[in-house]
């Protein structure tokens, strides 16, 4: 039975949720009609794939590009007395980059490759896996392991700084993107993304 402001009955969500063998039969009498009035609700969703406009997805990116690494301008005036001094200075600076750049010098590691952490939460699946640039797409390479918390896997990988595409994979074949981060269209129609990561 359902109580206002609780919801339905664990019974009928585990009947939405195709988890209850014995459709509607298998319900206690008193839940029948909370359960068809939310199967009735449940059909009139509109089930139709939200499609995002190409300007809408270009101001999104821009965005995060902006938020990503903002610049700001410093605007230095110099007067007509100051411009001597400050070539003299201009000069001295170039005397000094020079004599650096030509000492032989121990140059620190680039860093070559950084740790990331994927994770999906899918408490529905029996396996999942990532797939993407740095494994050559294959979708057994690198399988996430359930964690403690119920529905969440993760995986830990080392991978080459630079930008990488991926998809979560789910039971073997349903491609998902990551809804943690940007995706792009992975270029072969059909409306499917890859998530971006860049390192």
């Amino acid at each position: 039975m359902r109580h206002e402001g609780r919801g339905f009955h664990p019974d009928v969500k585990r009947l939405l949720d195709g988890e209850l063998r014995g459709g509607l039969d298998a319900l206690a009498p008193a839940l029948r009609e909370d359960a068809q009035e939310a199967l009735r609700l449940l059909a009139e969703v509109d089930r139709t794939a939200p499609v995002v406009s190409d300007a809408l997805e270009a101001r999104v990116m821009a965005a995060v590009r902006a938020k990503r690494g903002r610049r700001r301008e410093m605007v230095v005036r110099l007067r007509p007395w100051m411009l001597v001094p400050a070539l003299a200075a201009a000069a001295m600076l170039v005397l000094l980059v020079g004599r650096v750049l030509q000492a032989p010098t121990a140059q620190a590691p680039a860093v070559a490759s950084l740790t990331v952490r994927f994770v999906l939460v899918a408490p529905d699946a029996q396996r999942v896996s990532v797939a993407g640039t740095f494994n050559q797409w294959d979708p057994s390479a690198t399988p996430l392991v359930r964690t403690a918390e119920a529905g969440v896997w993760a995986a830990t990988l080392t991978l080459p700084a630079g930008e990488h595409q991926y998809a979560f994979v789910v039971d073997g074949d349903q491609w998902v993107a990551d809804p943690a981060a940007p995706a792009v269209p992975d270029g072969f129609g059909g409306g499917r993304r890859n998530s971006v990561l860049t390192l």
